[in-house]
């Protein structure tokens, strides 16, 4: 088995490490002219109206940019978007305690692996079987999303690459299916797809029974073209999950060798981390 390096840590040094400079010049980012095209990024922002971003320097800009593979237009848009589901959902950003959600940790309904994939991904687990809803509210799993893709956005890896979802749907009831609608899949996909600084590389649906095919036709309106080619349907066939992600990258449940660690080991470690106080801080959070 090869290594994996098990860190409960955000990879937030400002370099891009080497392995990743050739995705990344894949994408069209350019050593040489990159600063030029983050100083047209911002002329653009102040040269249009459709969103007032909190911050507008080069860190921030670039995983935008990043996001969009350096198309300034296309950034843009993500923008306006990310700043328009803000706007219309407030209440999932201001005033939210991020260490008040450990409870989607206890119960095991969302986890993050403190490892990569073996191409370098963050690997967003959710296992929504596990959800009680009278317990814990669709909106507090909202809140902890945005969360780890907030947290996720401010490492320079997963601007470059993004991450890969896993939905285990294993026990999904119609109970579950009762307390989603049009309007909550059509938030999840603006946080999948196009309101979020950071792109879903793939998403992966393991242990779907009959109740899946109410749920995936609630969301499918609203998956554009490029999404429904990153997501991939391997009911109870780990095997068929493993040609996306290797087995060594991977808990145990899913035919891997890794052990579950829980979400609160994350947080524990955002108590201390005064960048992550800023950087969340500035969106309204609460430590």
């Amino acid at each position: 088995m090869p290594y994996v390096e098990i860190k409960h840590d955000l990879d937030l040094g400002p370099e891009l490490p080497d392995e990743f400079k050739n995705i990344a010049a894949e994408q069209g980012e350019c050593e040489n002219t990159k600063l030029q095209v983050i100083d047209d990024f911002r002329k653009y922002i102040s040269e249009h109206d459709g969103c007032k971003p909190h911050r507008t320097d080069d860190d921030y800009l670039q995983k935008f940019l990043r996001a969009r593979f350096w198309h300034v237009e296309s950034s843009y848009q993500l923008m306006v978007n990310y700043y328009q589901f803000r706007e219309q959902n407030k209440s999932y950003f201001e005033k939210v305690r991020p260490l008040e959600l450990r409870s989607l940790g206890d119960e095991d309904i969302i986890s993050v692996t403190p490892y990569r994939d073996q191409n370098g991904h963050r690997i967003l687990i959710y296992r929504f079987g596990a959800w009680k809803p009278g317990k814990i509210s669709v909106d507090d799993i909202f809140r902890a999303t945005i969360i780890l893709l907030e947290l996720g956005s401010l490492e320079p890896i997963a601007q470059v690459l993004g991450g890969v979802g896993i939905f285990d749907l294993k026990d999904l009831s119609f109970n579950h299916i009762l307390h989603l609608s049009p309007s909550v899949a059509q938030k999840m996909i603006a946080l999948l797809v196009t309101s979020m600084p950071v792109r879903t590389a793939a998403l992966h649906i393991v242990n779907q029974n009959w109740v899946f095919n109410a749920a995936y036709n609630m969301f499918k309106p609203f998956l554009n073209s490029a999404m429904k080619e990153r997501l991939f349907i391997h009911g109870s066939d780990m095997k068929s999950l493993h040609k996306h992600i290797s087995s060594d990258h991977l808990p145990k449940r899913y035919g891997g060798v890794h052990d579950d660690y829980p979400y609160q080991l994350w947080l524990d470690k955002l108590i201390d981390n005064a960048r992550i106080h800023t950087e969340l801080g500035q969106l309204g959070y609460i430590f």
